[in-house]
C-alpha cells in the first residue's frame, strides 16, 4: 500500500467510495451523492493545508483507490485557524487492512508539518472501528453529541475526539 496527495484522476474513485456512504452507511451526513464535477471542485478545495490524500494498491500508475482522507477547517471563525478535522474514508473491500491507519498517519504528519494545533474526529453512530484507529494515533475522547443527526429514520450521535500536536 501506498499513501500519496489526491489528483483529479481519483475524483472518480473517491466519489464512489464516499457516495456509498451516503447512500449506504452513517459515516457522512450527506444525503446526496456527489457528482464527479462536484467532486472536482471539491477536491480544489482541498490542497495546500487542508489536502486529500488516497491510499492505492502500489505506487504505480493505475494503482486502486483503496481510501482517502482529508484535513479540512475545523470552523470559519479565525480564532480556529489553528484547528482542522479530519475525514477518512476506506472501501469496503479493503476494510480491516491497515488502509485507514495508512491515512490517518500520512494525515497526523501533514496536519503537525503545516503548523496546525488540534486536529479533530467527529464519528458518528460511534464507529468503534474509527474510535480504535484515533486512539492508537493519539487522539483523546472529547466527548459525545447526543442525535445531532438523523439519517436512515434514526437519530445518530457523534464521538468527538481531538489530538493536540506535540510540542
Amino acid at each position: 500500500m501506498h499513501t500519496r496527495l489526491a489528483t483529479s484522476g481519483d475524483a472518480a474513485a473517491i466519489a464512489e467510495i464516499y457516495n456509498r456512504e451516503v447512500t449506504e452507511g452513517t459515516a457522512t451526513f450527506d444525503m446526496v451523492p456527489r457528482t464527479e464535477a462536484e467532486q472536482l471542485a471539491w477536491m480544489r478545495e482541498h490542497s495546500g493545508a487542508y489536502p486529500c490524500v488516497v491510499a492505492t494498491s502500489g505506487e504505480q500508475a493505475g494503482a486502486t483507490v483503496m481510501g482517502w482522507a482529508c484535513l479540512s477547517p475545523y470552523r470559519p471563525r479565525p480564532a480556529y485557524s489553528t484547528s482542522v478535522e479530519d475525514s477518512i474514508y476506506v472501501h469496503r473491500d479493503h476494510q480491516g487492512r491497515g488502509v485507514g491507519g495508512l491515512l490517518l498517519g500520512h494525515l497526523v504528519a501533514l496536519a503537525d508539518d503545516h503548523g496546525f494545533h488540534a486536529t479533530f474526529a467527529r464519528i458518528a453512530d460511534a464507529g468503534a472501528a474509527s474510535i480504535a484507529l484515533h486512539s492508537k494515533h493519539g487522539f483523546d475522547l472529547v466527548g459525545v453529541e447526543r442525535e445531532v443527526g438523523r439519517k436512515f429514520g434514526r437519530w445518530l450521535d457523534v464521538t468527538v475526539m481531538q489530538r493536540l500536536r506535540p510540542r
